[in-house]
């Protein structure tokens, strides 16, 4: 196997996506003077929300995260807020890229900015590069690894670290119920369930407690980036737009709706977005007693948090779906997410069930 082979490059530029190569470059080197040459510039595919480029000089290997062309919405794609939270919490966990700066004058290229150095590396996505050949013991350790960097991510002290002002505090389990509602209504259509009973259950069945620390809040394999030489070590976590103070448990139902394991139905393999079905994977309930075990939390009863999670992916879907009814985009991959909303809510009213056993 090749190094090159498996890690993640990008590819040409969109046309329509493009920007001034050389404003972008002058601005780097006020930063950075000792950058040498002029830069190669790729994309990274997708980014629906953001878009991603490398630049690629003699000397250095740098990343520009910017929002899309047009976005009104400054608060859904805050680049000054991702850059600040990866700058401030660099010094406290160690696999956050390194910041080269924020530019906020939207003259250069349309719109603010950032830049970071770039981490070469495997990025896990639906399947692992077919040149990767991992044992079981190898998936186990890369998930427990995972898993591990998750749990450090949740012991930062966000005090310290200065990452209070980021979220909102106490209540955050009250606002993403309230919130999550509220856009599942707003993005309804004909064809999908009206949701009633699980928003009621959901309100109705809020933890008593929470906790607070920093949550990523999208916390997956596919925002991971890998060793090449040993791609069961995590060298970083990308992707921290959705970053915030919340509840950990509630990270938890989030990452497990995404979660899909060996055993599950066809339903859920069609829409598996990262490799948690290898063999040495932990399932679902192993992730959940090692995580829990890890933090010396004991037994803990996950209905709400596994309901929520799966409820809170049903409403992404379905506000993605929303645009492709209203012929907002053309995307065909989007046509059937409706039928996705409705698989999710079946799983969402089983555990529901289930706890009531």
């Amino acid at each position: 196997m090749s190094k090159s082979s498996v890690i993640d490059t990008g590819v040409a530029v969109r046309e329509q996506e493009a920007f001034d190569v050389v404003a972008v470059d002058a601005w780097i080197k006020a930063k950075r003077p000792d950058i040498k040459g002029e830069p190669e510039l790729t994309q990274f595919p997708g980014g629906a929300s953001n878009w991603t480029y490398r630049l690629a000089y003699s000397n250095a290997d740098l990343i520009l995260r910017r929002p899309p062309a047009g976005t009104k919405a400054k608060s859904a794609h805050n680049m000054q807020r991702e850059h600040d939270i990866q700058l401030m919490l660099k010094k406290h966990y160690a696999v956050v890229p390194n910041m080269v700066g924020y530019c906020e004058d939207s003259n250069l290229i349309g719109t603010d900015f950032y830049v970071m150095e770039r981490v070469e590396g495997i990025i896990p996505r639906k399947n692992m590069p077919r040149e990767l050949e991992l044992s079981e013991a190898q998936v186990r350790k890369l998930c427990t690894n995972m898993l591990d960097q998750l749990i450090a991510l949740h012991k930062v002290n966000y005090i310290e670290a200065g990452l209070d002002s980021i979220g909102k505090g106490e209540g955050y389990i009250d606002r993403q119920v309230s919130g999550w509602n509220q856009r599942y209504s707003k993005a309804k259509t004909w064809n999908v369930p009206s949701g009633k009973k699980i928003m009621r259950w959901l309100e109705a069945n809020k933890p008593k407690q929470e906790v607070l620390c920093v949550t990523h809040n999208d916390f997956r394999f596919d925002n991971l980036v890998l060793n090449p030489e040993n791609p069961t070590e995590i060298l970083a976590v990308l992707d921290w737009e959705l970053a915030t103070i919340g509840d950990p448990l509630v990270e938890i139902g989030n990452l497990l709706a995404y979660w899909v394991q060996a055993d599950d139905d066809r339903v859920a393999k069609a829409t598996r977005r990262q490799p948690s079905h290898l063999k040495g994977m932990l399932t679902r309930d192993e992730v959940i007693d090692y995580y829990c075990e890890e933090m010396g939390l004991g037994k803990v009863d996950m209905t709400f948090y596994q309901v929520f999670g799966l409820f809170r992916l049903s409403v992404i879907a379905q506000q993605i779906y929303y645009r492709y009814y209203h012929k907002q985009t053309r995307n065909p991959a989007f046509k059937n997410f409706w039928f996705v909303v409705h698989y999710l809510h079946r799983r969402c009213r089983k555990l529901m069930r289930a706890q009531r056993g």
